[in-house]
């Protein structure tokens, strides 16, 4: 079997329609849609029953979910095979591995329950589009980047949208909703923790890889900002999950930094608006 294996050759049926990054995060069906499709808008944007594009874009954040989980297993089975055994800065610890293939089994069992799920709130599989972003950064040849990248960054970002959709359930008065993603959300606690544990052992005596892989994630995370798709305020349909991401292992420092991130991408797309 190849090593690093290329997004373009990700096994798909006809069911699933490949679109860039940004045209699926700026769906107008999508959460980007309860802003009204502007970025930068002032006034209440979160994901609440009550807004008329509300099931539109629960669904689609609900499918998003779901490619994602599938990427991330493909992501973490990729880190198991990848690597060779060893603690070289191409080389993955045995324990590592070990942790990635619970992952696995963690995220096969999410793409069940999506599945399931996504049929409860009335969404075919393949009716919006999936990007590869998550697998991409999945690509990285360095184990400690793909830590950054996908368990601390893409995973946290998991986090927050488990949480507004399991907050979205609570008071939509949706108990499966509510349950299922309370449900993924212990275990994607669990896969941050992970990342946030092995980026300090791995980097334990080795601060420019540290600063290296920090500056990775810090990228990620702003390109997953979307001119503010998530953030602290009630402009951000998708709420900074702080609790959780302090169990996850960040500091708040780090967590400072995210929402500063989003604020920083809330601001370049207004002026861009603007200009615009």
């Amino acid at each position: 079997m190849r090593k690093l294996f290329p997004p373009d050759l990700l096994a798909r049926d006809g069911r699933f329609t490949r679109v860039n990054n940004a045209d699926r995060f700026n769906d107008p069906r999508g959460a980007r849609g309860v802003a009204g499709g502007r970025p930068g808008k002032k006034g209440n944007n979160r994901l609440t029953p009550d807004l008329p594009e509300a099931p539109d874009a629960a669904r689609t954040l609900m499918h998003g979910i779901f490619v994602g989980e599938i990427q991330a297993l493909e992501g973490a089975g990729r880190t198991c095979w990848d690597f060779e055994t060893g603690k070289g800065s191409d080389e993955a610890p045995f324990e590592l591995k070990l942790d990635m293939a619970r992952q696995c089994w963690d995220e096969a069992r999410h793409c069940e329950i999506s599945v399931k799920l996504s049929d409860w709130m009335g969404t075919e599989l393949g009716e919006f589009g999936e990007s590869a972003f998550l697998y991409e950064a999945a690509c990285n040849p360095d184990p400690v980047l793909r830590l950054t990248g996908v368990n601390r960054a893409l995973e946290g970002l998991a986090i927050d949208v488990f949480t507004t959709m399991k907050d979205f359930g609570d008071i939509a008065g949706d108990p499966v909703l509510e349950f299922c993603e309370d449900w993924m959300l212990a275990d994607e606690v669990t896969h941050v923790k992970m990342g946030s544990d092995w980026l300090r052992r791995l980097t334990a005596d080795d601060p420019e890889r540290r600063a290296n892989a920090l500056e990775f994630q810090r990228v990620v995370d702003k390109l997953f900002s979307f001119g503010g798709l998530r953030g602290e305020t009630d402009e951000n349909p998708i709420k900074l999950a702080r609790r959780f991401r302090e169990l996850a292992g960040f500091t708040d420092v780090e967590i400072d930094d995210i929402s500063n991130v989003s604020e920083e991408a809330t601001r370049e797309a207004a002026a861009t608006g603007a200009r615009g």
